[in-house]
């Protein structure tokens, strides 16, 4: 295995190290702990769910994988706070999370190393070619990151 074919294992490793955590940690709470706040008057863990999904959601268009599964839950998730709109049913932020994950998931491990390092879709060729970090690895690794941060707050949540 080539150096960059390794790193680029580690943190597809890594993301879903952190996914399969948080699908242990979301699907594992029912409707009424979903309402729990990860502190006083903050979000509640059914936003936070929905907030990493339409992340993810946008991690696929993003990434030029696929088309999104769910733009229109943007509004609610990433540009609103917690309460300030009507939520999705649980059982369709499920199947929506379920979805988003599977489809992000099979396409991130079908990526070649040339892939990884394309810029994303959000960058002009033009910058791209000034500022090359800005490419789908680098999504890759913040959108980790963002996981990794939010899955600390529920656990928190949910002690």
């Amino acid at each position: 295995m080539l150096n960059e074919e390794t790193l680029i294992a580690g943190a597809i490793a890594t993301w879903s190290s952190n996914l399969d955590r948080a699908n242990k940690l979301f699907c594992g709470l029912d409707e009424a702990a979903l309402q729990k706040q990860v502190a006083p008057h903050r979000n509640r863990l059914v936003y936070l769910w929905g907030h990493l999904a339409a992340t993810h959601d946008r991690m696929l268009q993003l990434l030029g994988i696929a088309e999104r599964v769910h733009p229109e839950f943007d509004a609610i998730f990433l540009s609103s706070p917690d309460r300030a709109s009507t939520l999705p049913p649980v059982d369709v932020m499920r199947a929506w999370w379920a979805e988003v994950n599977r489809r992000l998931d099979a396409s991130l491990r079908e990526l070649k190393s040339n892939d990884w390092v394309a810029r994303h879709t959000a960058v002009s060729e033009e910058d791209f070619a000034t500022e090359p970090l800005r490419n789908r690895f680098s999504i890759l690794i913040t959108r980790t990151n963002h996981l990794a941060y939010h899955i600390g707050q529920a656990t928190l949540a949910t002690k």
